[in-house]
């Protein structure tokens, strides 16, 4: 799967701010209460698209995860056709050269009020483009539970995107920090399941797989399950199974190729 894209504008398309009920307003206005139960707890969820010739790809299919993802905590959110509405509001006139990332942000709001939920809109960074391009340095980490113990407790929401990041933070400052790109968490019984913020996709002779969702509690990534669904037209087969860090041939974020690997503190190489 591969998309051409230009470069950055030289003037640069400046980084865009909509908010639910108000519309576009200045990228640098607050839009976020200081009591906002998103900044205090990290209480709310979020929808990263990319942008694609002015238009969200797979905009349907984050919109529908948002939806289960805040059916589970219990978040209201506005329907699908207001979410679409802030969406367009956001990308007006975007230049259809440029790509850009998307993101959908849907908080808990300050006590007794109202979800605030907005969108932000701003270029692909370079970097992001750079790794696309050039494959990405990973590191394994140990996440400290079996790979399905997250989807056994009934309580803890699982498979959502949550803007409680500060495990998924510590994640990529560690790999800043130790010189690779990015890490691959792995279980304490040995299995590879996401990073943090990428799904692991890999190819097995004639066959596409991922890491189960479902059993494992890891957002089921919505470029993955695009890429299951249309590996018939490259002659694949897909399929869903556990793997170890020994077993990958390729992983990647988005269309993004691993080009380097190690383990740390006794995860699986």
């Amino acid at each position: 799967m591969a998309t051409s894209f230009s470069g950055p504008d030289p003037a640069g398309p400046t980084a865009r701010i909509a908010v639910l009920g108000h519309g576009p307003v200045p990228a640098a206005e607050p839009v976020v209460r200081g009591d906002d139960r998103g900044v205090l707890h990290g209480d709310g969820l979020f929808e990263s698209m990319h942008l694609r010739q002015g238009r969200p790809w797979l905009r349907d299919e984050h919109l529908a995860r948002l939806a289960a993802s805040a059916a589970a905590i219990e978040l209201p959110l506005p329907d699908a056709a207001a979410l679409t509405d802030l969406l367009d509001a956001v990308r007006t006139d975007w230049p259809e050269r440029v790509e850009g990332a998307l993101r959908l942000v849907c908080t808990r709001g300050p006590e007794g009020g109202a979800p605030t939920v907005y969108a932000t809109l701003s270029e692909v960074p370079a970097a992001a483009r750079r790794a696309r391009r050039d494959g990405i340095s990973v590191a394994t980490l140990p996440l400290g539970v079996p790979a399905t113990a997250r989807a056994e407790l009934t309580w803890l929401p699982t498979g959502i995107k949550s803007t409680s990041y500060a495990v998924n933070s510590a994640a990529r400052r560690w790999a800043r920090g130790n010189g690779v790109d990015d890490v691959l968490w792995v279980s304490s019984d040995g299995y590879a399941l996401e990073g943090p913020t990428a799904n692991v996709v890999w190819l097995t002779r004639d066959t596409l797989r991922t890491v189960p969702a479902v059993s494992t509690g890891i957002l089921p990534g919505t470029t993955v399950a695009w890429l299951l669904a249309h590996a018939d037209e490259l002659g694949l087969g897909a399929a869903e199974r556990m793997v170890t860090p020994a077993e990958l041939h390729d992983a990647g974020r988005g269309v993004v190729r691993v080009v380097g690997a190690r383990a740390h503190r006794g995860a699986h190489a």
